[in-house]
């Protein structure tokens, strides 16, 4: 009995280790934030994108040191912030076209001799 006890002790701590698996298609995912993140316009001066390109680097090594669980969650944590970066570049773009709008509308507004 005590002999079967330990037997299935092992293969409970044998499954508890086996069940986090290599984090391919979060790394894949967190590659393709990035991917995104930069097309949209984010650059090195976001402090964001270089965390999330950190992140993903330390990601990589975790899983080839078999740490899948720390593995995926720092893929996780790295897809955010390239995603935050994305956010960030994007909203930048957009209240650039909004200022270059107000200023070519004040801009008629003088020409039709209204006030701003």
């Amino acid at each position: 009995m005590t002999q079967r006890m330990g037997a299935v002790l092992a293969l409970l701590l044998l499954a508890g280790c086996a069940s986090d698996p290599v984090p391919e298609a979060q790394l894949q995912v967190t590659e393709a934030a990035l991917v995104q993140a930069r097309a949209v316009g984010a650059g090195a001066e976001q402090a964001e994108l270089g965390q999330a390109e950190a992140g993903l680097e330390a990601a990589r090594q975790a899983a080839g040191r078999e740490e899948n669980r720390q593995a995926r969650m720092l893929a996780e944590r790295a897809e955010l912030d390239a995603r935050l970066a994305e956010a960030q570049a994007l909203t930048a773009k957009n209240r650039a076209q909004i200022a270059e709008l107000r200023s070519e509308l004040r801009r008629l507004r003088t020409q039709l001799g209204e006030q701003p």
